[in-house]
């Protein structure tokens, strides 16, 4: 193998381990960490740990629900690497070809021709949503809903965010069932994420500053579809989708927003405003109670209490009603 890809990894912070172990999964396509451990030899060093550390650069995604790893597309994800790095940059981009003809060699790309591609490969889906991350540079656009090709954490998004660029996303309110998803949505917008929830979303999608769109066209992880499409007609009228389903979707409150222990003039406590926030987004009863640490039985009582003190005649009507008054 050349030598210059021996000695370069190091510029951006992967040693030999690494280095190998991307060298298998691009060669592999889909790999699980006991191939990864059987194969490579790695001298002691535990493979799930240095596949955390390529995915953590943003070189390979880990599959939903599967302890599986896919090959990001080197002449992206090491680009965006080397970029952040801002020293000795022609060292790391030498090793790009030698890996790109890897890469190529595993990949099912499923391209109709033209300027839209058919992809009904998980690993190529999460593998194109991953190089929009990559390459965007002003406004990513986002529907985020389940099911999930992809694992729940997103190491690549504050990357993305500390470049500066503008992130916004709708959330389906079935987002939030997930244990701990709330206060993963709160943390996304300390760093700087725009979001709001949607009672309901159609479809999954990216957009990579209005020039390339990526779209779900069946949902199902058995076999998921996606569109990635680059006319710009078409990516405009999928940006005017986002656009309308935004305005009508519901912000979802600051976490600064639940401070304090009244609303003054209005009685509310700070439990009531987190209360009426969630509502707001239609959230399910238990997740509602879960994240509030009470009771369905106490949420129930609680909930009926502010329905009739707003005057509304179901729960999202009273988060709507409670944000237009400013008590949320």
């Amino acid at each position: 193998m050349p030598r210059s890809e021996e000695t370069s990894f190091d510029v951006v912070g992967l040693g030999e381990d690494a280095r190998l172990v991307y060298r298998y999964v691009l060669a592999r396509g889909t790999v699980g960490a006991a191939e990864v451990a059987g194969d490579v030899p790695l001298g002691g060093v535990d493979a799930s740990a240095v596949l955390d550390e390529l995915r953590a650069a943003g070189l390979v995604n880990r599959v939903s629900e599967e302890d599986r790893y896919a090959a990001v597309d080197p002449r992206v994800a090491l680009r965006a690497l080397t970029d952040r790095t801002a020293a000795r940059l022609d060292r790391v981009r030498s090793t790009i070809p030698d890996l790109a003809d890897l890469f190529e060699d595993s990949a099912r790309s499923g391209a109709t021709g033209g300027r839209v591609h058919v992809l009904d490969d998980p690993a190529l889906i999460g593998t194109w949503y991953t190089r929009l991350e990559h390459e965007v540079t002003e406004e990513f656009l986002q529907f985020d809903r389940p099911p999930y090709l992809l694992a729940a954490e997103n190491p690549v998004e504050p990357l993305v965010l500390a470049r500066g660029v503008t992130w916004r996303v709708v959330y389906a309110a079935e987002s939030l069932e997930r244990p701990g998803a709330w206060a993963d949505l709160r943390h996304a917008a300390t760093l700087g994420e725009q979001a709001r929830i949607a009672h309901r979303l159609p479809t999954k999608l990216a957009v990579a500053d209005r020039r390339i769109a990526l779209v779900s066209t069946t949902l199902d992880l058995r076999r998921p579809t996606a569109l990635v499409v680059e006319d710009p007609p078409i990516v405009d009228l999928v940006c005017r989708a986002f656009e309308a389903v935004w305005a009508e979707s519901f912000e979802i409150p600051r976490a600064d927003s639940l401070d304090g222990a009244e609303v003054p003039g209005r009685g509310l406590s700070r439990e009531d405003r987190a209360l009426l926030g969630l509502l707001a987004s239609g959230a399910k009863d238990e997740t509602i109670a879960r994240e509030l640490g009470l009771s369905e039985r106490t949420l129930r009582r609680r909930s009926s209490a502010l329905l009739a003190r707003l005057g509304a005649a179901n729960r999202f009507q009273a988060g709507v009603q409670a944000a237009r008054r400013g008590w949320i």
